[in-house]
């Protein structure tokens, strides 16, 4: 409680966003709340392919309908219930295994991520406490083979199956706990089975109201964003090896399991030559090589599952590996209790480090909001950003970006340059900055960043456990377009003034010459003569689906071609009488693609386009 109840005030922060998306839908479909749809990354995706089933959803949308609105303390204070389950489910596992029951909780309630991501409305949180309570009543059960504990068990591990699809890792590690102990126990066995039951249940019953089995929309979804690329993989396994070792400080598993693999260590680590990364791997390998079968083989098989299942290396995918990994160090450290009291100090002090430095970076996005509600309120403003960023902007009637989003004079734009902006032009008009601030805090820790290499969060941009910089954590942008008159009539996707002449549809320049479109784009000009001709060049790729062009003028139809290959083509429309006003071309194709990493909609490359 103490650490909980300083952060209840949190904002909205990561993929609480989302989460609550669901909880909003549930309002009016409470049986299925992941039936809801959002943009993500300016696309319309369905949540039924959301990585988690829909507990958390459920959880926020009852939340939601009694409190009346999404509100920080209420929200956050409801949530506490699922860290006290999680440590009131450690203590009972720790009088089992190890002779300082207390010390050990203590461990486990300053975990970084535990400190962290406790503050969060994501499903982490309910997955670790649901998991948590299942294993504590099965070891009850295995230790004493009473059955009582066998049918408690039986909800949490329903629970841990619509927390999270990586529950049914727990089925294995409950399997080779009872057969170590008990192995003709048939009615255990079956029981270790209720996560897997319940998603597929959760499947049938999504699939018999018509819509496809959620395995099936987030198979998909992976496919189409590239999340298991060889290289997403090669990050993940790289970041969560030195997260393991996090978990406590590295100081201790390194002398509780005299860990003398510096070379290994120093060989996986060859690519990053950081002290924490190095000091994260060394426990980690020392956590490792430590034989788990007293605890079912749970700290190995749970983290070779999470190298297979995750693709973003987030610490917080390890926290249900948390426990045994703290009683394996306790257990190895009895006798030396002044090095558990020294993790102990050390961790608490990383673990609100971290956390503080998570509440003044999503703060800085709400007060920034605050400060900008009444131009917000006023006006059409989109949100070109994603995760927590967006959600009290939107609470104000901001709207999030689209894929070639159309945009107007009088707009506002608000934008961040580190949560997933996509690119836009600005429909014919210019862009004037209104506001900037740089999302700064008062102490070096980074778990996310511009320029930091954390991949606390997300392993893209670097896998260290956590990064140490003074550079800011993000700028955020409010800015206007204002109109602008067209003066061309013609004019390369290179050229300088192309962005304030393209109205919608086409991408940000790639290569300083051409321009990626997606089913329509479309060019405001200003004709230079009362008759022209209106043409556009493009490029077909060999993977462009695209097999017809159109031509429109005005909303008229002018011109259409065939495209029977990969290649150069120009379309163009003679004799079409424009007059002297601005009016606007359209290009237009009939099929577009994405490809994996890449959530736009491609259809074919813009060279040139105009009127002649």
């Amino acid at each position: 409680m103490a650490l909980r109840v300083p952060f209840w005030t949190q904002a909205i922060q990561g993929d609480d966003i989302y989460y609550l998306e669901g909880a909003h839908y549930a309002q009016t479909n409470p049986l299925h709340p992941h039936q809801a749809k959002y943009l993500f990354q300016g696309r319309l995706v369905d949540m039924s392919g959301h990585p988690h089933p829909p507990l958390n959803a459920a959880v926020l949308s009852i939340l939601l309908a009694v409190v009346g609105d999404v509100k920080e303390a209420p929200f956050h204070a409801a949530y506490t219930l699922f860290s006290l389950i999680a440590v009131f489910s450690m203590y009972m596992m720790a009088c089992r295994f190890t002779t300082q029951p207390l010390l050990a909780a203590m461990l486990f309630c300053v975990v970084p991520a535990f400190v962290v991501n406790g503050n969060s409305l994501e499903s982490d949180l309910p997955l670790l406490a649901f998991w948590m309570l299942s294993m504590a009543l099965f070891v009850e059960a295995n230790e004493l083979g009473q059955g009582k504990y066998l049918a408690l068990a039986v909800i949490p591990l329903a629970l841990t199956g619509l927390s999270a699809y990586q529950s049914v890792v727990i089925i294995p590690i409950l399997w080779l706990m009872i057969y170590s102990k008990r192995p003709t126990w048939w009615g255990a066995y079956a029981i270790a089975l209720t996560p897997a039951i319940i998603l597929v249940l959760y499947q049938a019953f999504e699939a018999s109201s018509g819509k496809a089995p959620p395995l099936a929309v987030t198979a998909g979804y992976f496919q189409e964003y590239g999340l298991q690329q060889l290289g997403a993989k090669i990050r993940n396994a790289k970041a969560l090896i030195g997260h393991l070792g996090w978990m406590l400080f590295p100081a201790l598993p390194i002398v509780a399991f005299r860990s003398q693999w510096m070379l290994t260590a120093g060989l996986w680590a060859s690519f990053e030559w950081n002290p924490t990364y190095l000091a994260g791997v060394v426990a980690s390998i020392g956590i490792l090589k430590q034989p788990g079968n007293r605890f079912g083989w749970w700290p190995h098989l749970f983290f070779i599952s999470s190298l297979i299942l995750f693709f973003a290396g987030s610490a917080r995918y390890l926290l249900p590996m948390a426990a045994p990994v703290i009683l394996l160090t306790v257990n190895q450290l009895a006798l030396r209790l002044r090095w558990l009291y020294f993790g102990f100090a050390a961790n608490l002090l990383l673990g609100l480090g971290l956390a503080y430095t998570n509440y003044q970076h999503w703060d800085g996005y709400r007060d920034f909001v605050k400060k900008h509600q009444a131009e917000i309120k006023a006006s059409r403003v989109w949100v070109n950003g994603e995760l927590g960023f967006r959600f009290y902007p939107e609470s104000l009637g901001a709207m999030p970006m689209a894929q070639g989003q159309s945009v107007r004079p009088g707009d506002l734009i608000l934008s961040s340059e580190l949560l997933m902006p996509i690119p836009f032009t600005v429909g014919g008009g210019q862009l004037v900055e209104i506001d900037k601030k740089e999302i700064q805090t008062t102490l070096p820790f980074r778990l996310i960043g511009l320029k930091s290499k954390s991949g606390y969060s997300d392993a893209t941009a670097g896998v260290l456990p956590f990064d140490l910089s003074s550079a800011p954590l993000d700028r955020i942008r409010l800015q206007r377009v204002i109109e602008r008159k067209p003066t061309l009539s013609y004019f390369s996707m290179g050229d300088a003034e192309a962005e304030q002449h393209i109205l919608s549809g086409a991408y940000q320049a790639e290569d300083g010459k051409t321009r990626w479109m997606g089913k329509q784009a479309r060019l405001i000009l200003q004709p230079a003569k009362e008759t022209n001709d209106a043409s556009a060049t493009v490029y077909v790729p060999p993977v462009a689906k695209a097999r017809m062009l159109w031509l429109d003028w005005n909303g008229k139809r002018v011109a259409a071609l065939p495209l029977t290959k990969d290649g150069i083509y120009t379309i163009s429309a003679k004799g079409i009488k424009t007059g002297m006003g601005q009016g606007v071309l359209t290009i237009e194709c009939d099929a577009t693609f994405s490809t994996a990493g890449d959530t736009r909609e491609l259809g074919v490359v813009l060279v040139e386009a105009g009127l002649k």
